[in-house]
């Protein structure tokens, strides 16, 4: 494994920059291909907190709350295998590969062990983490997690979207059309189905989306990769719910589950129903905001984080704080030195 910053050439991605033009540090390691993420920076001797996001996702969509920690917070967040800039690269897309990848990930980039923080498809994949490595984890923040499914009356537009995206063959055909829609009105059409008010995402993150789907524009694997992490998504929590919920019933580690109560996709009840089940969980409902509060309400969202690391958390952020360095840990940074004396 291997670890270069700013460009991805190293890598072998083929791409001249992984900057989007957003706060943080655009970078790259290499876990079986190149993985890209963003170092949004941070105190050394701070929690670290790793961001995984959802399905469509990426590193960008932690843009507008990771300003808002790294005061307190080391902050890093990776692109899952065929999300954002990490393309494929004959590895799976799958939840289950995206799980090990981030286990990978939080070796190579981090300090294990580290706060998880993720969103929908990344709070999944976090809790199956914080089960299968519990030694890496030492609390998570689930941002409207996709939990195991809850009896609800679903929202007929989502429900139709997650059946035709599960389908082999329709729903890569039908994520191709989505990619031949300029950039803008692709990232309007997500932020309109994931935000309660759409209105309410900072200008220039919405930028940097745009700008990613432009980069994106051009990835010919995109739709089968999204079909594949679609349908696994859909196995994982409804399907095979009852493995997810035995999983999630074990967890020791502190966690807050931050929800948002318009959500669309990941209705605020299966929050309360998880809360329920689990009552050392701290539970936060952001009123009219929709499935990515850390981006439609980074401020509301970043509030509850930080409250939540001075109390329930406490454990979590001691156990996420650097107490050395490894040697693997020591290695990156002096290249990094090496690299900026060039």
């Amino acid at each position: 494994m291997s670890e270069t910053a700013g460009s991805p050439g190293a890598a072998g991605d083929g791409h001249a920059s992984g900057d989007l033009g957003g706060a943080g540090s655009s970078r790259w390691v290499d876990i079986d291909g190149p993985v890209h993420y963003v170092d949004f920076g941070g105190p050394s001797h701070g929690p670290q907190i790793v961001c995984v996001h959802g399905l469509a996702g990426s590193a960008v969509n932690w843009s507008a709350i990771a300003p808002l920690l790294t005061s307190r917070c080391r902050v890093l967040a990776l692109d899952l295998a065929g999300h954002g800039l990490t393309r494929s690269h004959r590895r799976g897309t799958d939840v289950k590969a995206n799980r090990i990848l981030l286990d990978r990930f939080i070796e190579t980039a981090a300090e294990p062990p580290v706060i998880l923080m993720g969103n929908s498809m990344g709070g999944m994949i976090s809790l199956l983490e914080a089960g299968a490595a519990a030694d890496r984890v030492s609390g998570l923040i689930l941002i409207d997690p996709a939990l195991p499914f809850v009896p609800a009356r679903p929202d007929l537009l989502v429900a139709t979207m997650f059946v035709a995206g599960g389908v082999p063959g329709l729903g890569p055909a039908l994520l191709r059309g989505v990619h031949r829609l300029p950039p803008a009105a692709v990232v309007a059409s997500t932020l309109a189905l994931c935000c309660h008010d759409p209105t309410r995402v900072p200008t220039d993150v919405v930028a940097q989306h745009v700008a990613l789907a432009r980069r994106r524009a051009g990835f010919t694997e995109a739709g089968h990769d999204m079909g594949v992490a679609t349908r696994s998504v859909i196995l994982t929590a409804g399907l095979g719910g009852h493995a997810y919920r035995a999983g999630i019933a074990a967890l020791t580690c502190p966690v807050l589950l931050v929800h948002g109560e318009k959500d669309r996709l990941v209705p605020a009840s299966a929050a309360r129903a998880a809360a329920r089940a689990h009552p050392l969980w701290s539970l936060v409902i952001l009123p009219d905001v929709g499935h990515v509060p850390q981006l439609e309400a980074p401020s509301d969202c970043a509030t509850a984080i930080l409250a939540w690391l001075d109390s329930a958390g406490q454990t979590a952020a001691s156990g996420a704080t650097p107490t050395r360095m490894t040697p693997a840990r020591t290695a990156i940074r002096r290249w990094h030195v090496q690299r900026r004396k060039r």
